[in-house]
């Protein structure tokens, strides 16, 4: 059965059905609500509820620990079972790309170091995955589970996905990724999906990575060098020690060979017998450290939720604005 669900602050209206869940409803129909991780672990699709009646799909973060106020709806999980209003806000992005699914095949697997793996898939020959730097895709997986991945590859490469996959004691896809994918396996995406994108500005960029946070900050870099964009960019990448700088060499040859980028690796775990002569300590403090105005810079930080978090509640109080504030929360699916 379908009911109608309408933006009161936008006077816009479409409908869903009971079996999907509001956000992918608008979606499907080519409205952009705010999202993140879609499993209702982020909170960035929490809208305000006017009227009319849902039931959650499952438990979640939020849902689960009694994080939403009574008038507040998660978007990713909720189903309507009535006619419905709510007030959620239109994310202006700066090209409609139609969410699609694809069958891909695994090109090339390859450790980067002992808990990261690069995943090289290949598309169809007659297919190509339109995306904008910095969005994510699901690998649909048996029994209907996904696992999100951001896209390191930029969107001139669209004919391969390539993806940055770190190893977790348990994890569902990655447990199969480490021990058993092989070359040449069929796998099924969606995509592309999300709104940390490459954002129109003339300011100065600052972005800050954390672990495999790096991968999307990868597809936005090379595509800036692609379409020679001259905004200056000072990278910050975090980790606990230095192999976790998977890709450490490419982001040096970089700096070496455009001047306007610059770099600066942080560690958090660093001994009395390291060689490291880096920045150490948690990442977001060391941007503070070189940054104490941030006015006039945009910030894009992707990374886990710690990070995120830190950079959320402490980099507007050096002065940066709240719209030119860009992040991605690397949430961990929990089932």
């Amino acid at each position: 059965m379908n009911y109608v669900v309408r933006l009161t602050d936008q006077n816009i209206s479409f409908e869903a059905n009971e079996k999907e869940s509001i956000l992918e409803a608008a979606l499907r129909q080519g409205l952009n609500l705010p999202y993140g991780c879609r499993n209702g672990e982020c909170g960035s699709c929490i809208a305000t509820i006017k009227s009319g009646s849902y039931s959650y799909k499952a438990a979640s973060e939020y849902t689960s620990q009694n994080k939403l106020e009574n008038n507040h709806i998660l978007l990713c999980q909720a189903r309507a079972s009535s006619d419905i209003e709510i007030e959620a806000r239109i994310v202006d992005t700066q090209t409609k790309i139609a969410i699609k699914q694809f069958p891909a095949r695994v090109k090339i697997s390859e450790k980067l170091n002992d808990s990261v793996m690069r995943i090289i898939l290949e598309l169809p020959k007659t297919e190509s995955l339109e995306f904008s730097p910095g969005q994510y895709i699901d690998l649909i997986l048996p029994g209907g589970k996904r696992r999100s991945f951001s896209l390191a590859n930029p969107p001139h490469e669209d004919q391969i996905i390539e993806l940055h996959v770190r190893y977790y004691d348990g994890g569902l896809f990655s447990e199969y990724a480490f021990k058993v994918l092989k070359d040449n396996s069929l796998m099924k995406i969606e995509g592309p999906l999300g709104q940390f994108t490459l954002q129109k500005s003339e300011r100065p960029i600052i972005m800050v990575a954390g672990g495999t946070g790096f991968a999307p900050i990868k597809s936005i870099v090379e595509y800036m060098l692609e379409i020679n964009d001259p905004r200056t960019l000072h990278i910050y990448w975090g980790a606990r020690v230095e192999t976790d700088l998977y890709l450490n060499k490419m982001v040096n040859e970089w700096v070496n060979k455009y001047p306007h980028i610059s770099y600066s690796p942080v560690l958090s775990d660093v001994d009395a017998q390291s060689n490291w002569s880096g920045k150490t300590g948690y990442v977001h403090e060391a941007v503070l450290e070189d940054y104490s105005d941030l006015s006039d810079h945009d910030v894009y930080a992707c990374g886990p939720p710690p990070m995120i978090d830190a950079v959320i509640q402490t980099f507007p109080e050096h002065h940066l604005r709240e719209e030119n504030l860009f992040s991605d929360s690397f949430e961990i699916a929990k089932n």
